[in-house]
């Protein structure tokens, strides 16, 4: 008999990663996922397919046996591709310049990985996706939130209250325009006062661009692209997933100075290695010759979230206000305090599935997000869901 003590241990994940806040949106969605009869607007995704010409490219790729590893940072084809296009859009780019990723949200993660060390402060614009609040925390830093604020004009940013947050010894602040899930965009005013902030401490300003293009007030949002120098700490990271209707492909990209670019290789050499190379061929194609795509998916969810934004403003209790980018209505409905109970509630008993404010952090308590890239025909299916639950309530 081995009579040795038994050392136990404990079995969890670090305490930063238990820490981490798990996704409402998630938890709302696998309550209703299964079920044919749920109408569903949670998850933030066209409800298009990819256009043919880009899955073709992808099935062409495979049929040429291209199922090998690629380049750390890319295939030379589509980092000269996204540079190119970054260069029309907002100022010139070269392909060393650029990254290409596994996805919009690993460009977040390996920017972060690149340039968060653990104990430093990182600012965030909130209400925010929770990726990029939950990202610095698993590295160990803190999260300092400035929210955006809800009136008549729908949602605003306080400029002078975010740079009294840009304190000397910020490591970065974290910036998504236009914003999901609100669809505030930042304006050039206050972009130019945010990188003078940044430039003075030494502060990094990373740009969670995915949405630029889905911007209602122009043909692209503004970029610190279009402001920063070649020496500037701004780093732009962005995905083909919405503008191109790729959620699927996983497949992004990162533009930043030329001096973080290697180091950014190491790190995607020790998380995915590469993107799937037929992934990157269709990025490509997508990219060179998708620009009517593009304009087509911008026409109808303009669209959409007039339409979304007028019924919904003809309901009793429900505050709203037209986005000026992103494809999401985040409307406030009165009497809610428990958004995610109201939206599990909505799914039980109205077949509705929307995403709850609380999952955007405590400034979108109270608000619900609708994911208006959908048909007409869906919307006005829904509209009539939730307004009847509401009217029984």
């Amino acid at each position: 008999m081995n009579d040795r003590a038994r050392v136990t241990h404990d079995l969890c994940a670090r305490s930063a990663v238990r820490a981490l806040v798990a996704s409402q949106i998630r938890e709302v969605a696998e309550a209703g996922m299964s079920e044919p009869d749920i109408l569903s607007f949670w998850f933030g995704e066209p409800d298009e397919v990819t256009p043919e010409y880009i899955r073709d490219a992808a099935v062409a790729s495979i049929a040429a046996g291209e199922t090998f590893y690629s380049q750390n940072l890319g295939l030379p084809e589509l980092r000269q591709a996204i540079a190119a296009y970054v260069t029309r859009r907002h100022r010139p780019v070269a392909s060393g310049n650029v990254a290409a990723t596994s996805s919009g949200v690993s460009a977040l993660m390996l920017t972060a990985e690149a340039l968060v060390n653990p104990g430093d402060r990182v600012v965030c614009v909130t209400p925010l996706w929770p990726n990029l609040t939950e990202i610095p925390k698993i590295l160990g830093a803190e999260v300092v939130r400035v929210g955006l604020q809800f009136g008549e004009a729908g949602w605003t940013l306080d400029v002078d209250r975010l740079l009294g947050a840009l304190l000397p010894g910020t490591r970065a602040v974290m910036i998504n325009s236009p914003n999901n899930p609100t669809g505030w965009a930042l304006e050039r005013e206050g972009q130019e006062a945010i990188l003078a902030q940044c430039r003075k401490h030494g502060i990094w300003i990373i740009a969670d661009d995915v949405y630029e293009r889905l911007y209602y007030a122009g043909d692209s949002a503004p970029s610190f692209l279009e402001l920063a120098d070649a020496d500037d700490r701004v780093v732009s990271t962005n995905s083909f997933s919405k503008a191109w209707l790729m959620t699927g492909w996983r497949l992004g990209w990162i533009v930043a100075p030329p001096a973080l670019i290697p180091d950014l290789g190491k790190l995607i050499e020790y998380n995915t290695s590469c993107a799937p190379v037929f992934v990157q061929r269709a990025g490509v194609v997508a990219i060179t010759d998708g620009e009517s795509t593009v304009q087509r998916t911008l026409a109808r969810f303009r669209a959409a979230r007039d339409f979304l934004v007028a019924q919904l403003a003809a309901i009793d209790g429900i505050g709203v206000a037209s986005p000026p980018g992103a494809m999401y209505v985040f409307f406030r409905v009165e009497g809610v305090n428990d958004s995610l109970h109201f939206c599990k509630r909505l799914v039980r008993e109205a077949r509705l599935g929307l995403a709850p404010g609380s999952a955007f952090g405590p400034e979108g308590e109270g608000f619900v997000r609708w994911c208006f890239a959908a048909s007409q025909e869906r919307l006005t299916e829904g509209v009539r869901r939730l307004a009847r639950y509401l009217k029984v309530q």
